[in-house]
């Protein structure tokens, strides 16, 4: 049996913590600054967190160095995952339960697979469908109570989820800088236009203490957490990281009711429920069938142990992921796989 460490496991699970205790902290904070000024100062606090990172390489990849593709790329996820989708979350937030957003969160992994459908070439099967079927149930029954929410606010964090579920895509899709690169540059870009527009509409208020514990949260909810996702995924896979990392919005949950004192309904469970059903649909999607590599030239992080990377490193084990530019030779072949960097193709309606 593959031996697994549980550093990584730990990584991941604290880097759900990390980012459930987003949305408690959050509805706290609103109380003192705007959905603007809020949205800046975490996506400020998450460029700070990423910043050491960023700099391992020698430079935070500056976009002017990848091509324009690329740069395409960078921008819209700046533009959707961390100017509108922040926005547009912490607007659902002000009015509604934190418990309620939290399991509303779920809907990003509905929506990315969705919109890898529809738009980036992805494939998914009936059991994907029906994952993301059960999720939207799952978010319907918070919006018909009331008491837990209201249709406002699920709308807007829907808009959320649907704008973080085209950053997901736009950013699975960038080479050439790191992830920890790119975060930098949608936290730092989106923290100063957020905040800037917040500071015009509305004067900061609540002094230093709330400037500094906002920049705190960000730093450690959506910074830390990301690195710690990010060196989880590396040493444990993708999967197994996105399945512990699914926790997230249930940890939000929890610590809304310690922290806020908010009360859980019946609603409440059920919808928790059905999303953790939609949830594991979505993450044991998976698909196999016979398709074609065309020659490439890129630069990603990347491991020797995963069929696609062939060429060769004297001395340097297959499993240790490293980042360099490298070559891709026209390659067909067929193995279970899921939509990325390398499996964007089309998808014949009888594929598998």
């Amino acid at each position: 049996m593959e031996h697994i460490h549980k550093t990584p496991i730990l990584m991941a699970i604290l880097s759900a913590i990390l980012f459930g205790a987003a949305t408690p902290a959050s509805k706290l904070l609103l109380g003192d600054l705007t959905p603007f000024q809020l949205a800046g100062l975490l996506y400020l606090g998450a460029a700070i967190a990423v910043a050491p990172a960023a700099l391992k390489r020698g430079g935070f990849g500056l976009p002017r160095r990848t091509d324009r593709k690329n740069q395409m790329r960078l921008l819209g996820a700046v533009l959707f995952g961390g100017i509108l989708g922040p926005v547009a979350l912490l607007f659902g937030l002000r009015v509604a339960q934190a418990a309620s957003v939290s399991l509303w969160l779920n809907l990003e992994l509905a929506a990315t697979a969705v919109l890898g459908v529809l738009i980036f070439r992805d494939h998914l099967s009936s059991k994907g469908w029906l994952g993301v079927v059960v999720t939207l149930v799952g978010s319907t029954l918070l919006v018909w109570e009331p008491n837990t929410a209201g249709v406002t606010s699920g709308v807007l964090v829907f808009l959320a989820c649907l704008c973080w579920g085209l950053d997901n895509h736009l950013t699975a899709l960038i080479d050439g800088i790191t992830p920890s690169q790119s975060t930098f540059w949608k936290g730092i870009v989106a923290g100063i236009i957020n905040l800037s527009i917040g500071i015009t509409l509305a004067p900061l208020s609540g002094g230093y203490q709330i400037l500094t514990v906002a920049l705190l949260v960000g730093s450690l909810s959506y910074g830390a957490s990301i690195v710690l996702y990010i060196n989880s995924a590396q040493a444990i896979g993708a999967i197994r990281a996105q399945v512990l990392f699914a926790s997230a919005p249930f940890f939000g949950v929890i610590l809304s009711v310690i922290v806020l004192g908010e009360n859980l309904s019946i609603v409440h469970t059920g919808s928790a429920l059905l999303f953790i059903i939609g949830i594991a649909l979505l993450l044991i999607e998976s698909h196999s069938h016979f398709h074609t590599h065309q020659e490439i030239f890129h630069e990603h992080s990347h491991r020797h142990d995963d069929g696609h990377h062939n060429h060769v490193h004297p001395g340097l084990p297959a499993s240790l992921r490293h980042s360099h530019p490298h070559h891709h030779e026209p390659l067909s072949h067929r193995h279970p796989h899921w939509p990325d960097l390398h499996h964007r193709h089309q998808h014949k309606s009888n594929s598998e």
